[in-house]
């Protein structure tokens, strides 16, 4: 039985004993985030029937129930409104009750709606997911359950992100430090191994910005010029290029990552209907920027580099294209959005399930 079910006869019945006026319909509403309740009845359409004030009357029928409804705990009266909160024990018989059904609730799934594209976890391919993570995949996870049990379709998705300078990072790392090992020679899981190469750059970067410092250089010049972010800068022009080389690490040390991540994802209970790679889409995001140049939506920089100007929106210039010609991450995004639509026509919605 739902609450409104539960909660008419007792009222119908403290309107009858209180005020012997009978009555066969009673108006339910969810309560307002800002007061208590978990469900709040109507009182104004009582009034044609009971000579008496919205405060008065939800008083004397809150009173009734509480007095003689176990399962009302409490209540306040707001203007015209009763609101009731229901008690801690009905809430724990009921799941009880439930806790064998694994469909309980469950809309059969319409053709009329929509389907629902839900995002998460979407994580990089220089490090292992982290507790960030771990909400983000449960919260994610779980949103695409409760939309596919009301009768929706859902496809759950994530966009991996698996190329650009911070994943040349964790790449030249290795390279430099990491003496030929791998998953299998160190024990370790394949995010676990190339996220620590992630912190080995930023501790090498660092000891050179500091060597640049102290030789003289500006903090923005030795930031600029560390030997080993040039290095990873040209890492990721190669990459774009084609470079065989470069493109053959990439493709291991992801691999390596992937492994990890499959392991994290079976122990979370998480899965995916759709795997999107940046290295894919955003090509298709340059191509598109490249058609908004010459439309005049994008504007290009002294410098050369690309951006878009959204403070008619609210927000304000965005870079999508860097002085260099490579990508930034809403390059891909750009594309991938583009992909979904013409992947998944029946799609009517997206769910993005991020950090904040």
């Amino acid at each position: 039985m739902t609450l409104s079910q539960i909660l008419i006869p007792p009222i119908a019945k403290a309107v009858q004993t209180i005020f012997n006026v009978s009555i066969n319909k009673v108006e339910f509403q969810t309560t307002r985030k800002e007061f208590e309740g978990d469900i709040t009845m109507v009182i104004f359409p009582l009034l044609k029937e009971i000579k008496s004030n919205p405060l008065e009357l939800g008083n004397k029928i809150g009173n009734y129930l509480v007095e003689n409804v176990s399962e009302v705990s409490r209540f306040n009266v707001v203007s015209g409104f009763l609101n009731i909160v229901i008690s801690d024990e009905y809430y724990l018989t009921f799941f009880n009750e439930i806790r064998k059904e694994e469909k309980f609730g469950f809309v059969t799934q319409s053709p009329d709606y929509k389907a629902i594209m839900v995002e998460y976890s979407s994580p990089n391919t220089n490090k292992p997911l982290h507790l960030g993570h771990v909400r983000n995949n449960l919260l994610g996870y779980s949103v695409a359950e409760i939309i596919k049990a009301s009768g929706k379709k859902v496809y759950k998705t994530q966009i991996i992100n698996d190329r650009g300078i911070h994943i040349c990072k964790s790449m030249l790392a290795w390279q430099k430090f990491g003496n030929q090992e791998t998953p299998e020679s160190t024990g370790l899981k394949g995010d676990k191994l190339v996220g620590n190469y992630y912190v080995a750059f930023d501790k090498a970067y660092k000891e050179e910005i500091n060597q640049l410092i102290a030789e003289g250089k500006s903090e923005d010049e030795a930031k600029k010029q560390a030997p080993i972010i040039l290095e990873a800068q040209e890492m990721l022009l190669k990459w774009e290029a084609g470079d065989v080389e470069v493109m053959a690490l990439w493709k291991k040390m992801n691999q390596w990552v992937y492994d990890g991540f499959a392991i994290t994802y079976k122990n979370l209970g998480v899965d995916f209907d759709q795997y999107y790679y940046e290295s894919n889409t955003y090509l298709l995001g340059k191509d598109v920027v490249k058609i908004g140049l010459e439309k005049g939506i994008f504007e290009k920089d002294p410098d050369g580099s690309v951006w878009i100007d959204l403070t008619d929106e609210g927000l304000d210039r965005k870079i999508v294209l860097r002085s260099d010609g490579t990508a930034v991450y809403m390059t891909q995004d750009i594309g991938t959005a583009i992909q979904r639509v013409k992947d998944f026509p029946d799609v009517g919605g997206m769910v993005y399930t991020v950090g904040n």
